[in-house]
C-alpha cells in the first residue's frame, strides 16, 4: 500500500467527533493528531486507513465528491468507537472541506499563499432567481450570536491555545450558521480555522496578518448579524444567484490560474462587454496545482462554445440566453448558447478604456467597489486595473515601474508565487529590462502600498522599447500561463544596463506608526488575550500610546489602550474564581482596534497611488 493524503472532511463531521470525546480525551487530542497524516495509506477500494499501533485502525471512506461528509464514512476498530480519540485524531488531521462540499456545491474555498481571488464553480444548470432583499431572521440572529461567542473564545485563546477543541467549537457554530442560511459567516469561520491550523503547523505560507484579517472579517460580520443590522449580502443564500442576462457580447482580456487552499484548481478568464462591464468565465474543480496548470487550455463549458480558455482570453463570444451572477460570473445553464467572435486588441475598444483611465481615478473606483457595504465586514475582490508603465528595475523583491506620464511608482509582485506557475519567473525577466515600456493589466493589492498583482502584460502601442510578442498571443501574455523568453524583449542597450540602483519609493504603511497597532493585534492572534495583557504592561504600552498620539493618531492610541486594558481585566471573587469569564468584551475591543486600523491603512494605500 502506498502513502495517501487524507481526504477532506466536512466541518460538521469533525465537530461531532470532537464533541463526543470525554474531557480527558479532549486534552490529548492535539498530541494524537500529530503524525496521523504520515501514517495514512490507501486501500484497493479507495479508502484511506490510519494505523494507531498494531491493532487499531481508522478507515476514512470518502463519498463520490472525494470528501468525508457523514459520520458513517469514518470508522475505528477500537472498543470505544465512535467516541474514541483515534477517530477524532484522524479526522482532525485531515484537510478541512468547504461547508458545501458534497452537498451540491463546488466552491473552491480560500486562495493559496498568493491570495489569488477565489473563483466560482461551474454555474447551476438553470438560472436561479435573484435573492430577495432580507434582514436576518430570529434563527439567523441566534446562529450568528453563537458564532460570535465561539469566535471570541478562539481569539482569546490565540494560536498558542487554539487547538483542535477550540477549532471544533468554531466549526460547530459555523455549521449551525450554514443551516440557518448564513453561508458567508460560515465561510469566514472556515478561513479562521484553516488559518489557526496553518499557524499551529508553522506553515510557511501562513501570515499572522492574514489570520488577523480573517478574525476581523468573522467578528465584524457576526456582530452585525447578531445585532440584526446586517445588510442583505451577509444574509444571502448559499448558492450564487444567476439572473437572466439576455444577449451579450464579451471580449477576452486575460486568464489566470486559480489555486485553492482546499485542493481546488482551475482557471478564470476575464472578459469585458461593449459598455465596459467586466465578466468572468471560470472552471474550478478538485485537482489542485495540476488542474490549475491544465485548465488554461481546457474547453470552455459555456453554451456549446468551441473555444478553449486560451482562445477565449484572446477572442470573444456572442451569448444568447446568458445567465449572470451579481459579481459578473457567467453561468453555463442549459438554455445558454454561445458562438465565437473575433477578439479585440488591448488598443481597441472596449479593452482600450481600461488603460485610458487615469490611475488615481481607477484606484479610487477599485477601492469603492471593494469597500464593505453599509455595515458589512468586507468587500468584493478588487477589480482589474490597467495602465502603461516604464520598468525601473527590481528592489526589495518587487519589480518597480513608473506609470506613464510622470505617474506614481508602483510595485509589481506575483499574483501567485507558486514556483510551478510562471508569474514570478516572468516578473524576474521583466525586471531585467529597465526602460521597457509595458502595458499591464492586474489586480491592485489593497493590503500594500502602491502594489499591483499583474495578470497579463502587452506592448505599448507606438513605443520602441516594448514587448515583441508572437502573433498567436494577440499582443498580450498571460503571466500565469505564458512564459516570456529573451526574444520577446527588445535588445538591451548600454544606457539601460548602466542605470542607477533602484528604490521602491516611500511606503506610507511601513513609515506610519500604525505598524505598532498591527503588531499588538497580531500579538493577540498569536498568543491570545494573555499576550495582549502582557504587552499592555510596562513602558511599551506608554510608548505605543505616546507615539500614536504625537503622529496625530489619537483614535488609534485610545483604541489600543482600551484593548490592552480589557485584555488585563480578569475580575475574580475571594476564592480566585473568574467572575466574568466571557471573552465578549475583549473581542469587541480587539475588533474596534482592528476595524480602525484597516480603515486607516486603506486610506494610506489610496494615497500611495497618487
Amino acid at each position: 500500500m502506498s502513502t495517501e493524503p487524507l481526504p477532506p472532511v466536512a466541518p460538521d463531521v469533525l465537530a461531532d467527533a470532537v464533541e463526543q470525546l470525554s474531557t480527558r480525551l479532549r486534552k490529548k487530542l492535539d498530541a494524537a493528531i500529530l503524525g496521523c497524516a504520515d501514517r495514512a495509506t490507501a486501500t484497493a477500494d479507495g479508502a484511506v486507513e490510519v494505523h494507531f499501533g498494531e491493532d487499531t485502525t481508522v478507515t476514512l471512506r470518502p463519498g463520490p465528491s472525494g470528501t468525508v461528509t457523514n459520520a458513517e464514512q469514518a470508522v475505528c476498530t477500537c472498543l470505544l468507537a465512535p467516541r474514541c480519540l483515534h477517530r477524532a485524531a484522524a479526522l482532525g488531521a485531515a484537510p478541512l472541506a468547504d461547508g458545501d462540499d458534497g452537498a451540491g456545491g463546488t466552491a473552491p474555498g480560500d486562495a493559496g499563499p498568493g491570495k489569488t481571488a477565489p473563483t466560482a464553480s461551474t454555474a447551476p444548470d438553470a438560472a436561479a432567481p435573484p435573492a430577495a432583499p432580507a434582514a436576518p431572521g430570529p434563527e439567523q440572529i441566534r446562529a450568528a450570536t453563537a458564532l460570535w461567542d465561539a469566535a471570541a473564545e478562539a481569539l482569546s485563546a490565540g494560536v498558542t491555545a487554539g487547538g483542535a477543541v477550540v477549532q471544533a467549537e468554531l466549526l460547530r457554530a459555523a455549521h449551525t450558521a450554514r443551516l440557518a442560511g448564513l453561508p458567508q459567516a460560515e465561510a469566514a469561520a472556515l478561513r479562521v480555522v484553516r488559518g489557526l491550523r496553518a499557524a499551529r503547523e508553522r506553515n510557511a505560507g501562513q501570515r499572522l496578518a492574514d489570520l488577523a484579517g480573517a478574525f476581523r472579517e468573522l467578528l465584524a460580520g457576526t456582530a452585525l448579524l447578531a445585532s440584526g443590522a446586517a445588510g442583505t449580502k451577509a444574509a444571502s443564500s448559499a448558492r450564487r444567484a444567476y439572473e437572466q442576462g439576455g444577449s451579450l457580447q464579451v471580449y477576452g482580456l486575460c486568464r489566470e490560474p486559480v489555486l485553492s487552499a482546499t485542493g481546488y484548481g482551475g482557471v478564470a478568464t476575464h472578459l469585458v462587454g461593449p459598455d465596459g462591464t467586466g465578466y468572468t468565465v471560470s472552471d474550478v474543480r478538485p485537482g489542485g496545482l495540476a488542474r490549475a496548470k491544465g485548465a488554461g487550455s481546457a474547453s470552455v463549458a459555456l453554451g456549446g462554445a468551441v473555444l478553449d480558455h486560451a482562445g477565449l482570453a484572446r477572442g470573444g463570444l456572442r451569448i444568447v440566453g446568458a445567465t449572470v451572477s451579481a459579481d459578473g460570473r457567467l453561468g453555463a445553464g442549459r438554455g445558454v448558447r454561445a458562438t465565437p467572435l473575433r477578439g479585440v486588441d488591448w488598443s481597441e475598444e472596449p479593452a482600450a478604456a481600461l488603460f485610458a483611465r487615469p490611475v488615481r481615478e481607477a484606484i479610487a473606483a477599485v477601492l469603492a467597489d471593494a469597500a464593505p457595504e453599509a455595515g458589512g465586514p468586507g468587500g468584493t475582490a478588487p477589480g482589474l486595473l490597467g495602465c502603461d508603465v516604464e520598468v525601473t528595475g527590481a528592489a526589495d523583491g518587487f519589480v518597480v515601474v513608473r506609470v506613464a506620464g510622470e505617474g506614481p511608482l508602483l510595485r509589481l509582485r506575483p499574483a501567485h508565487p507558486h514556483p510551478e506557475l510562471p508569474h514570478a519567473a516572468n516578473l524576474r525577466r521583466i525586471a531585467e529590462h529597465p526602460g521597457l515600456a509595458l502595458r499591464v493589466l492586474g489586480r491592485p493589492d489593497l493590503d500594500r502600498a502602491a502594489t499591483l498583482l499583474p495578470l497579463a502584460v502587452g506592448p505599448v502601442p507606438g513605443a520602441l522599447a516594448t514587448l515583441r510578442l508572437p502573433d498567436a498571443w494577440k499582443s498580450r501574455a498571460d503571466l500565469g500561463y505564458d512564459r516570456l523568453q529573451g526574444e520577446h524583449f527588445p535588445r538591451r542597450t548600454a544606457a539601460s544596463a548602466a542605470r542607477e540602483p533602484v528604490t521602491a519609493g516611500p511606503d506610507p504603511l511601513a513609515q506610519a506608526p500604525l505598524w505598532r497597532v498591527r503588531r499588538l493585534l497580531e500579538t493577540g492572534v498569536a498568543g491570545g488575550r494573555r499576550a495582549v495583557a502582557e504587552a499592555g504592561r510596562g513602558t511599551d504600552a506608554a510608548s505605543l500610546s505616546a507615539r500614536l498620539t504625537r503622529a496625530g493618531l489619537g483614535a488609534a492610541a485610545h483604541l489600543a489602550q482600551a484593548l490592552t486594558t480589557e485584555a488585563g481585566r480578569r475580575p475574580r471573587d475571594p476564592f480566585g474564581r473568574l467572575t466574568d469569564p466571557s471573552a465578549d468584551a475583549y473581542a469587541r475591543a480587539w475588533l474596534a482596534s482592528a476595524v480602525h486600523l484597516a480603515a486607516a491603512e486603506r486610506s494610506l494605500v489610496a494615497a500611495s497611488w497618487s
